[in-house]
């Protein structure tokens, strides 16, 4: 009995000191060295100042930006409620039908006749994707040149520019980073 304690309590300890210390450290050391700027949170520096994470989407309301997702986390954007119950809303469920058609009315008002995407009128699992997709970015763009007064075309190059592709050339979908091209946005066609 007190051999089968013995043993209980040490595989205890060393099992505690492996995986509760040794592992973590290690894949700690291993984000830092390996992936140093996603494991500090994607930071986004001007002249000294963090202004953004390239890895979590900000809200942007203004017709002079190009907007998110809709979120779901929290009060929205909010990266300490991430998904949430709001954006488990199965699609018979009356608050997500009407959240849906005020999106799409108000996108139909914004670009008459356009195919709206579905990533602007869906909010993704987090609540948080920093990403739209490039044809999201397309359907904004008539409006976003209108607010500032530029050409459509000047605008889609600055979107090509920013459009990522899949990763490794086959997973994900290819995507546009929406606080990076605003940020380059600002810098390319600054608001008078």
């Amino acid at each position: 009995m007190k051999e089968n304690l013995r043993i209980a309590v040490l595989i205890t300890i060393v099992t505690t000191i492996i995986f509760g210390l040794l592992y973590p450290l290690a894949v700690t050391g291993l984000g830092q060295l390996l992936f140093s700027a996603q494991a500090n949170g994607g930071w986004i520096v001007r002249n000294g100042q963090v202004i953004g994470s390239r890895l979590i989407a900000q809200p942007f309301s203004s017709d002079r930006y190009f907007h998110p997702r809709p979120s779901a986390a929290g009060t929205g954007y909010d990266p300490v409620a991430p998904g949430g119950s709001a954006s488990n809303l199965g699609p018979t469920n009356r608050q997500l039908s009407d959240r849906v058609k005020a999106d799409v009315e108000k996108l139909r008002a914004e670009n008459p006749g356009a195919a709206i995407p579905v990533d602007l009128v869906t909010t993704s699992a987090s609540g948080l994707d920093p990403d739209i997709s490039p044809a999201a970015a397309e359907f904004q763009i008539p409006r976003v040149a209108r607010a500032r007064g530029v050409s459509a075309e000047q605008l889609r190059s600055l979107v090509a520019k920013h459009t990522r592709g899949r990763q490794f050339g086959f997973l994900g979908e290819p995507g546009v980073n929406v606080l990076e091209l605003n940020l380059d946005l600002d810098a390319v066609a600054p608001i008078h």
